[in-house]
């Protein structure tokens, strides 16, 4: 398989969409010439299938008068990808949305945290001090989701690994998740990682007081491809949730871009952070 499934999928029903806007269709009159109801269409545009059934895709292109093979199988294959299953179905009873299909095929994935360590530079002991946190969850529960968590790492091992470039809220750095010994190999942890090429650490210092991302932290996903647009992540105690209109990237971008410029610089953020794992450790 090439590339993530989360991400043809996505990139399936914007075509269609495109295919259907060519043709000068509405989603009504496709309905109508398919028996389908409206809701049918509007399910597989808006991205909403799990397997895309490769004989409804046909019956699609036939009404959008889709006849070039080339063109026909390329949307076939498109469809095929997007049908198989990647690394994090396994997990489907740990991850709530689409987060790791994403990450998968990101180029660059900047992240605004606001109260934790990034998910993507999380050590095994603070991610299970944080799902331990919750009190809900037994043993085989929390280490089933460690190991997810760590999963979603294998990005940043792989021969292009993503950009990664967070900034991180100085609080996240404070709070002793999991004691003073996890907490001192967590930043440890985080400064080895913001020595690679590819890994950009910031530090948002209490004493900046207000800043542009005060409401919540996020995630912004840059992909290669013009027909991948950027999206954005934001993450609640009970839900998931993608923004993928321009102006809602946008919005986001900027917000990253001035929490950028009020951090620590890079060499900054990766000095402080080395001292307080110093000060932990002579404690």
């Amino acid at each position: 398989m090439t590339g993530s499934p989360t991400v043809k999928r996505r990139r399936l029903s914007a075509e269609l969409i495109r295919l259907r806007e060519q043709a000068g269709l509405t989603h009504d009159e496709v309905a109508k010439r398919l028996e389908w109801s409206r809701g049918r269409l509007t399910h597989m545009e808006q991205n909403k299938w799990v397997l895309p059934d490769i004989g409804n895709i046909r019956l699609l292109l036939d009404v959008y008068g889709v006849t070039d093979a080339a063109v026909r199988e390329a949307i076939f294959d498109l469809a095929r990808q997007s049908r198989e299953r990647g690394w994090w179905s396994k997990y489907k009873d740990v991850f709530g949305g689409s987060l790791p299909g994403f990450e998968a095929e990101a180029t660059q994935v900047r992240t605004v945290e606001l109260v934790t360590i990034p998910g993507l530079l999380q050590t095994a002991g603070y991610a299970t001090a944080i799902f331990q946190a919750g009190q809900v969850l037994d043993r085989t529960a929390v280490q089933r989701r460690v190991e997810a968590r760590l999963a979603r790492q294998a990005i940043l091992d792989r021969t292009n690994p993503p950009q990664i470039w967070a900034v991180i809220d100085e609080a996240a750095l404070r709070k002793m998740v999991g004691g003073p010994a996890a907490m001192a190999e967590q930043l440890g942890h985080l400064v080895n990682m913001a020595t690679r090429s590819n890994i950009a650490v910031q530090v948002l210092l209490d004493s900046t007081g207000a800043h542009a991302a005060m409401g919540s932290g996020f995630v912004i996903l840059d992909f290669a491809g013009e027909l991948d647009p950027s999206i954005v992540y934001l993450e609640t105690p009970t839900d998931n949730l993608f923004l993928e209109r321009p102006e809602e990237v946008q919005a986001y971008t900027l917000t990253f871009n001035r929490v950028v410029a009020a951090a620590l610089t890079v060499e900054e953020s990766v000095r402080y952070v080395a001292s307080l794992v110093d000060r932990l450790q002579q404690e």
